[in-house]
């Protein structure tokens, strides 16, 4: 290939950014672990992501630990740590980032009038001074320096550019200019990152970059109207998740280039295929459920109801489909398999569902699906992956349930015979209750004791039939904390009880990991 054209290749190579470790865990519920977020960094690594942002290290010890180990795992995708304009801050992620082979400083700094005023409570030359001293401290730590303008898109157009000059001066590669709060609109959007490239010093040596949120639900767009303005790194989270109403979705945003590069010429170098096993992960280590009707990943994104569909499919996919499930690693197929079913047709099953496991898990797994076959007449591919996915996200949880009883019917009251383990050790309670979960519930609490509050309680069948497994969602609330559990049973109240037990185990983690001023360093831009 010419010179002329590696060059244009270049223009039309979009980086993707991955921030699902550190804006996507500022969910409200949202929290991993050391061994969860290692694994997703291995997915996001075979998927090649170009960027994972691992966490926010200053933010507290755990977070410094997740950035540092990451770091040591990761060989081809470049790992990245978050700091605010501060020395403390910036300093603590170059020690996180140090191991990485490729690593990366992401600073920032507030720049619109209001977050000046209220939230800094600096005058606009003083920020200007703070984008110069930050940048260059994190540009001698590290070779790799970007810089993000905090709400860039409420941000006077003329300071922006003075900004963005600034980091550029100072040593800064990529600019990211964030719609921090989703106020923007793509057009409008596009045109900022026009105006910056067109008018700032030294804005052609550097990469620009998109980071949106989905507060009016403009997220992918508007970062699809950025690239078109001249951004070529797109800052995205797997299912959009991320602060408030989210992030732009990696596989959307993926998706959307790839199956429209005849208005959108330009590419990325991620591997479609391991998109659905990436969302599942993530869906299973946060317990938040992926909407049926999501766009690449749900359930629905690939399935076909109405007649006329239907037919047209039978015909030719191409009437009804745009892309394959076969694009985003779903199986095309829902073969169905028994308690006959063998270890290595399971096996293979589940490769076509996006798992690669372990000996152990592999075993595990496969002792799981024999006690599922014997319960269910048909075992249908989405009870694989819940019964794989509930595995995956309890497998390392303090506390488990062993045991339980209930007995209901509308002579009351209904009683709960629970016994879990926590930290191995096994503890026993007998509760009533307003009903069968409630009775469920209470025993948990007097086995577990906390005060937090349940906020959300939400079943759905995972496949058809009387025997479906039930997958079940809780949401607790501590202390201003809020965590989230999921789990899948044949049975509905011993799935209830895991979720909420989950829930908790992701509760007590929150609280252990945080550090005395965590929240006070938040941010998603």
């Amino acid at each position: 290939m010419s010179t002329e054209n590696n060059t244009a290749a270049e223009r039309d190579r979009v980086i993707v950014f991955d921030t699902t470790m550190r804006d996507g865990e500022q969910s409200p519920g949202a929290s991993m672990s050391l061994d969860e977020k290692l694994e997703l960094a291995k997915i996001l690594e075979e998927m090649r992501v170009d960027v994972i942002e691992a966490g926010f290290p200053i933010a507290s010890n755990g977070d410094f630990e997740a950035v540092r180990q990451i770091a040591e795992i990761v060989s081809e995708s470049v790992v990245c740590g978050l700091a605010r304009a501060a020395p403390g801050d910036i300093e603590r992620c170059a020690e996180a980032i140090r191991p990485a082979k490729r690593g990366r400083i992401h600073t920032f700094l507030s720049t619109s009038p209001v977050h000046m005023k209220y939230k800094l409570q600096m005058e606009p030359e003083a920020v200007l001074e703070a984008v110069t001293r930050s940048v260059s401290l994190a540009r001698n730590l590290c070779d790799d320096v970007e810089w993000s303008a905090e709400d860039a898109t409420r941000t006077e157009r003329d300071f922006l550019r003075r900004c963005v000059e600034a980091a550029i001066r100072a040593g800064a590669k990529t600019i990211n200019i964030p719609d921090t709060v989703g106020y923007t609109y793509p057009t409008e959007y596009a045109d900022i990152f026009r105006d910056l490239i067109e008018n700032v010093p030294g804005a052609d040596g550097v990469i620009f970059s998109t980071h949106c949120h989905n507060d009016l639900g403009l997220a992918v767009a508007n970062s699809l109207a950025g690239v078109q303005g001249g951004a070529r790194q797109v800052e995205v989270a797997i299912n959009g998740i991320g602060e408030r109403a989210g992030n732009a979705a990696l596989e959307e945003i993926v998706m959307a280039l790839k199956v429209r590069g005849d208005r959108l010429p330009y590419q990325t170098g991620v591997d479609t295929t391991h998109i659905t096993r990436a969302s599942r992960y993530v869906s299973a280590i946060t317990g938040f459920p992926v909407q049926f009707n999501k766009a690449i990943v749900g359930k629905n994104a690939f399935a076909h109801e109405s007649g006329i569909h239907q037919d047209g499919m039978l015909k030719h996919r191409g009437t009804y489909e745009i892309m394959t499930p076969e694009d985003v690693g779903q199986g095309s197929t829902n073969l169905v398999m028994g308690k006959h079913s063998g270890r290595h047709a399971f096996r293979e099953k589940l490769k076509e569902l996006g798992y690669e496991l372990g000996q152990n898990a592999l075993n595990e797994a496969f002792q799981r699906f024999k006690d599922l076959a014997d319960k269910k007449k048909h075992v249908y591919d989405d009870d694989l992956v819940a019964l794989v996915d509930d595995a995956l996200a309890h497998g390392t949880d303090r506390i488990q349930v062993k045991h339980l009883r209930v007995v209901a019917g509308t002579d009351g009251p209904q009683e709960a015979d629970l016994t879990v383990t926590v930290d191995g050790e096994e503890r026993a309670a007998k509760a009533t209750g307003d009903g069968p979960v409630d009775a469920v519930f209470n025993a948990i609490h007097e086995v577990v004791p906390h005060t937090a509050v349940l906020r959300l309680f939400q079943v759905h069948a995972v496949t058809e039939g009387t025997d479906a497994q039930a997958q079940v969602s809780v949401r607790l609330e501590e202390d201003g904390r809020i965590a989230t559990g999921q789990a899948a049973d044949t049975d509905t109240l011993t799935a209830s009880a895991k979720a909420y037990v989950n829930a908790l185990n992701n509760l007590f983690a929150r609280k252990e990991k945080s550090a005395p001023d965590a929240t006070k360093v938040a941010s998603g831009f």
